[in-house]
């Protein structure tokens, strides 16, 4: 069965983070914030902490993980990773490192997961009359490394549909890549700039593509005779020009 969900839950794993940086919620930490696994590294350690002044109760849980063109997160029951314990309680201050590991042998490209650690209820909540908390829940990648790595995408599908500027940015490498900058460019015929206009990047996965559709207003695209779109991944940059005379932008 597979789950599709909006990041419903606060997956507290910025895209900008790295390993060495843990992710913290209001009242735990969880580090690394990525996990990656290898033929040789087939298992690795995730540190859970108790940053709070109460006793914490937690459950894991792992999915294979997928993105939508949309950019939304695809979750799928698995049993290709594995860890122990699966519940846990931590006192204040208390730390707990967890083992996670990979029952699959590397492939052509790189498998995605994610474990999932979420806050439990505390059993005295369950009391009439205690306060509503929110829990927090984050989302952990583990990306199970290729036999092969290579790292190439493509900056396609440049034009406009249904009044909206749209194109795609497809993954055509074997592992996944997080985009540092997206960004839009007006420019008169002159060659002024007539506006600018950055979007959020997020993970794009081996084999797979991001679809943007981006309204711009009927009166930037009067004035605009060309859009650029420029996209930079590490020392990498797509770049692509749509002519749009008259407004074109906007039809």
């Amino acid at each position: 069965m597979r789950i599709s969900t909006v990041l419903a839950v606060a997956l507290a794993v910025a895209a900008s983070l790295t390993e060495a940086t843990p992710a913290r919620a209001a009242t735990f930490s969880v580090n690394p914030t990525q996990i990656y696994l290898s033929g040789r590294t087939t298992s690795s350690l995730l540190t859970l902490r108790n940053d709070s002044g109460e006793m914490l109760r937690f459950q894991l849980t792992a999915f294979a993980w997928n993105q939508s063109a949309a950019g939304e997160i695809q979750l799928e029951a698995t049993q290709d990773v594995v860890f122990f314990p699966a519940l846990l309680a931590l006192k204040p201050g208390e730390e707990r490192r967890i083992r996670v590991g990979s029952t699959v042998a590397p492939g052509a490209s790189e498998k995605t997961y994610r474990i999932f650690v979420e806050e439990l209820p505390a059993a005295a909540e369950t009391a009439a009359g205690s306060a509503v908390r929110v829990l927090t829940k984050m989302g952990i990648p583990i990306f199970v490394r290729p036999l092969k790595e290579s790292s190439t995408a493509a900056l396609t599908e440049l034009g406009v549909r249904d009044g909206a500027l749209h194109f795609a940015l497809r993954n055509t490498g074997t592992v996944h890549f997080v985009p540092q900058a997206i960004s839009l460019r007006g420019i008169a015929t002159d060659g002024q700039p007539v506006f600018t206009q950055e979007l959020a990047g997020w993970y794009v996965l081996s084999g797979g593509r991001r679809d943007f559709d981006v309204s711009l207003s009927p009166e930037d695209c009067g004035r605009a005779a060309s859009v650029v779109v420029e996209i930079r991944l590490g020392s990498t940059a797509l770049k692509e020009t749509l002519q749009t005379p008259g407004g074109a932008c906007s039809r």
